[in-house]
């Protein structure tokens, strides 16, 4: 394979070797389809009398071998000269060896045996080396499609980071200069809207930063002097003056794509099983070649030579890696084609083989088990206030907030049909919530520090604010003219489907995990209602890598399953990645799995279709094996004492045909696989 950059850049070219392919796929494509007609039916059709089809075949099929081959032929010498038998070399063997006989046989007809002569002329099989190089072709464009995807994941990360960043002079002058001209101590500004150019310290101003690209928690943190703030995530809407700490490949964002890229190179190649077994089969079938040409040359009947070379033949092409090569290929074509119906994207053809191996999942928490948007879940009042008139309030008050959770007030209370009064001196109080005034009254609604810092009393709402924390909700308190007058609660909801996912992947064997950047007690509140045990808080993305690394360890199967950027890493590093089709796009390419509609329940599908398309890809090299196993012995003459009959090429060839037919129709039947309960198939 031709080499490839570590670390991909925005602008990279299409991968070269993807180009060639492509080139010689689709350029030599109706060549190969009108030799295989003609061999197919030529002679029904009298196009050509004779020898002359022959001739014909051979100038059709010859750029189609020599040329669109031509790279497999050079890999397959390699594999000789390096003395590392594999696929290549069989490649190179089956289809040298037919179009070599078929040129001998076309050149030199005269050569052959009067009985190999039908329709005068000796039988060819330009048609086999043709389609097996279009065929080898496009499972190789497919291949590296599948390839250039693992660099996309890169790409994404590294467009996070702004082109340029907006520097403070000595003189008080800004200008706006490239990302790369900016060194550790230079003030920046960070306008309203704009990200954040690189890892820095607050000097002066406050707003809230968007922080969900990185941590993957959608509530933006309020960002004073002093406060640190992490490269490529957005500020919302205040002006910040930041003094740069880390930038270059010192940065978070940096640090996150080097273990991206660590990890997608620490993968295990795919169809591992299908080179050892051709490795080895390489060398039997070539040992039985040489064998059939010498046993036949030195102790057969006259022309002893010439059988031997017809038998040899035979035994190549009948041992002809055309099904071998589609036994793996077509399984996952057929199964990733039935996922997609499903809401499941495999990326490769290693997710489905080491889907069925996993017995440990984590999961994050925002996006994944829950529904990533915070929502109004309810609200308590304190004695003399109404529910009405404190979500009525409470939104006023939370129209001027730029705030998430004031957004779920506030979309509550225009969903109960609540006019919403003008706020005056509305003011954000540093982090624990807002003031104002509204129909003439004065508003606290923040946290509890919030009312303990204005001397509010709220001990009548706190042992039902710690119940709703409990239940994983986040509480918001308000006070009216110096009275506690309720709370509102507000959290992200759980998908309707996480639990039942969670219960069955426990029912069969998989361990589940919880790793998220919420605090512990939101997140065992929500572990708790899921039934998951094993529960990591406050965990950041290097943390998360460590974790799926540490289990690794301990040797566990691990899939990860996320839908931020923060799960980058972890979805690289974990024996499967599964991304959340309703997250962010460097989860999705840094996985190998895709769950489109971000259902985790779409794992047990995907499980079940991985351990049925396994079974189906088994079957496929029994067949092939099967086939080779009894046409080897055939070819080679080995039963010619007791029939007086050879097996002629034009036979091998068709034997050869039935044993990839029997793997495409075998393939095929998981477009009817059952997708359905988990527990019960396990």
């Amino acid at each position: 394979m031709t080499l490839e950059p570590e670390l991909p850049e925005l602008e990279q070219e299409e991968n070269p070797e993807l180009r060639d392919f492509s080139r010689r796929f689709w350029g030599t494509l109706p060549l190969t389809g009108i030799v295989t007609l003609l061999a197919m039916g030529g002679h029904a059709l009298n196009l050509f009398h004779g020898a002359m089809q022959n001739w014909v075949e051979l100038v059709i099929a010859s750029p189609v071998v020599l040329w669109a081959g031509w790279p497999f032929y050079v890999r397959g010498v390699r594999s000789v000269i390096q003395r590392s038998p594999n696929m290549w070399t069989l490649i190179g063997l089956g289809t040298s060896a037919a179009y070599l006989y078929s040129v001998v046989a076309t050149l030199a007809p005269a050569a052959f045996p009067a009985n190999f002569m039908m329709e005068g002329r000796i039988g060819v099989y330009f048609e086999a080396a043709a389609v097996i190089i279009s065929l080898t072709l496009l499972g190789q464009m497919l291949e590296l499609k599948a390839r250039s995807q693992t660099s996309a994941a890169i790409k994404a990360l590294l467009g996070l980071a702004p082109r340029t960043a907006r520097r403070i002079n000595a003189d008080g002058s800004e200008e706006d200069i490239p990302l790369s001209h900016v060194h550790p101590g230079d003030r920046l500004r960070v306008r309203p809207g704009e990200k954040v150019p690189v890892d820095g310290l607050v000097l002066q101003g406050e707003s809230a930063v968007d922080e969900s690209m990185l941590t993957g928690e959608p509530i933006p943190v309020l960002k004073r002097p002093e406060d640190t703030v992490i490269g490529a995530t957005l500020n919302t809407h205040g002006s910040l003056v930041v003094q740069a700490q880390k930038v270059g490949s010192a940065t978070v964002l940096a640090q996150i794509v080097q273990m991206v890229v660590q990890a997608q190179r620490s993968k295990a190649p795919m169809q591992r099983l299908a080179d050892v077994i051709a490795g080895y089969f390489v060398l039997v079938v070539i040992a039985i070649a040489i064998l059939t040409l010498f046993l036949w040359g030195l102790w057969g009947p006259t022309p002893g030579w010439v059988f031997g070379l017809i038998n040899a033949v035979a035994v190549l092409i009948i041992a002809c890696p055309c099904a071998l090569g589609l036994a793996t290929p077509m399984s996952v074509m057929v199964a990733t084609g039935k996922a997609a119906g499903s809401g499941v994207l495999f990326r490769d053809a290693a997710a489905i083989e080491n889907l069925r191996r996993i017995d440990t999942l984590i999961v994050d928490k925002t996006g994944t088990l829950t529904e990533g948007r915070p929502s109004f879940q309810g609200l308590e009042v304190a004695p003399g206030f109404t529910a009405r008139d404190v979500l009525r309030l409470a939104a006023s008050l939370d129209q001027g907030s730029e705030h998430p959770l004031a957004h779920a007030i506030v979309e509550q209370a225009r969903a109960e049909g609540l006019a919403l009064s003008a706020v005056e001196a509305f003011e954000s109080a540093s982090g624990i919530g807002v003031r104002g005034r509204v129909e003439g009254r004065t508003l606290l609604l923040g946290n509890t520090a919030l009312l303990e810092e204005a001397g509010v009393p709220c001990e009548a709402l706190r042992e039902r604010a710690e119940q709703l924390r409990s239940d994983g909700a986040s509480i918001i308190y308000l006070a009216v003219d110096g009275t506690a007058a309720g709370l509102l609660a507000v959290a992200d909801p759980i998908k309707p489907t996480s639990r039942q996912a969670v219960e069955r992947l426990q029912a069969v064997g998989v361990r589940v995990i919880m790793a998220t950047g919420d605090g512990p007690t939101t997140a065992r509140a929500v572990a708790r209602q899921l039934g998951i045990e094993e529960v990591h808080g406050e965990v950041r993305p290097q943390d998360k890598e460590r974790l799926v690394a540490a289990l690794q360890q301990e040797g566990r199967r691990v899939a990860m399953a996320g839908d931020g950027i923060n799960d980058a890493p972890a979805l690289a590093r974990a024996d499967v990645g599964i991304a959340m089709g309703t997250g962010t796009d460097v989860a999705m390419n840094s996985a190998q799995i895709t769950l489109v509609k971000g259902d985790l329940l779409g794992i047990l599908r995907a499980r079940s279709l991985s351990m049925a398309t396994v079974r189906n890809m088994h079957q496929n090299l029994a067949f092939a094996f099967a086939y080779n196993a009894m046409g080897i012995p055939l070819a080679a003459g080995l039963f010619y004492p007791l029939t007086g009959h050879l097996l002629s090429p034009m036979v091998a060839a068709l034997a050869m045909s039935v044993s990839s037919a029997s793997v495409v129709f075998n393939a095929l039947r998981l477009r009817k696989a059952s997708l359905g309960d988990q527990v019960r198939q396990a």
